[in-house]
């Protein structure tokens, strides 16, 4: 098959590829409508997230067999177009959850420790003790919004920390184990001291942590998103943080991940948030290590493969 690549990936995909008898065109910096023109000639196509995979794109690629992504995250993909067409998806989320879980964590320990404020601090010549007292992990309740790839690897390495696990997932039954309670949304909501986001973004999804959702919890709680910033805006995270009701927040994702393209209210509203000491943030790069950028290719070829090649 011919295969066009339009994103930066390891290079190791390339050889992969190869040794499976597939012709690998390889163009990471190539414009949108130069995909439009070229689209036609290949049979798969593999993607991050830098070119959304929309019926006009699609309808171009006549010869579509699969789509592979580079990631785990399908927002940007017409699902229902590519079942119409009877066109393959591979994701690997298998590729990166190892990374998302660890970078949740390590920021779950960050917030709880001072880490970022301590740090700064000192460098100025600041000595604070008292004003640097942290939380420990040990004996606290999390809450797991999601469990497919990178919920289950977040509560494995949670499995250290002497914390009670609980998980809620919509859309999966039967996953409780010794280490992890299945429970309903109301019962994470009832006891959680710590809330772990986990969940793709669909319509459903989509400012699903409104404040009054929030408010609801029995305790204020410290929120962990590493999954999509749009399953909460700028402003309920203030309005969460002003109230109370969130006591801290690790965010990997943002409601709007482009600082050009923020409107005026998405403007103050972050610049409000990035004032805050009990807030951590990085940017989207929780699945983004070493290890996983090569792992993800190995995990794609590997469904590529199954599919085609055996």
């Amino acid at each position: 098959m011919k295969i066009l690549i339009i994103d930066e990936m390891h290079p190791s995909i390339i050889e992969m590829l190869a040794k499976l008898g597939h012709e690998v065109a390889y163009f990471p910096k190539i414009t949108r409508e130069e995909i439009l023109n070229a689209v036609a000639e290949f049979d798969g196509l593999i993607i991050r997230s830098k070119t959304p995979m929309d019926r006009e794109l699609l309808e171009k690629a006549v010869n579509l067999k699969f789509i592979g992504r580079a990631g785990a995250g399908l927002d940007q993909i017409d699902l229902d177009y590519m079942v119409e067409r009877g066109v393959k998806l591979f994701h690997a989320a298998k590729g990166n959850r190892d990374a998302v879980a660890e970078h949740a964590l390590g920021g779950l320990l960050a917030l709880f420790n001072q880490v970022i404020k301590a740090d700064t601090e000192v460098r100025k010549g600041i000595w604070d003790r008292e004003g640097n007292r942290g939380h420990e992990l040990k004996g606290k309740t999390v809450g797991i919004l999601g469990f497919g790839n990178m919920g289950r690897a977040f509560s494995k390495r949670l499995s250290g920390f002497g914390v009670k696990i609980m998980a809620y997932d919509k859309y999966k039954m039967d996953f409780g184990s010794d280490l992890v309670q299945e429970v309903i949304w109301e019962k994470l909501k009832s006891e959680s001291d710590i809330l772990s986001v986990h969940v793709p973004l669909t319509p459903e999804t989509r400012d699903f942590l409104t404040l009054e959702q929030l408010s609801s919890f029995a305790k204020p709680i410290w929120l962990i998103n590493t999954a999509r910033g749009e399953v909460i805006s700028f402003a309920t995270l203030n309005a969460a943080l002003d109230q109370g009701i969130l006591r801290g927040a690790v965010l990997d994702v943002l409601e709007n991940e482009k600082f050009q393209k923020f409107n005026p209210a998405q403007k103050m509203e972050f610049e409000k948030l990035a004032q805050r000491e009990n807030v951590i943030f990085s940017p989207h790069i929780a699945g983004w290590t070493f290890e996983s950028y090569e792992k993800i290719n190995r995990v794609l070829v590997k469904k590529i493969k199954k599919a085609f090649n055996d």
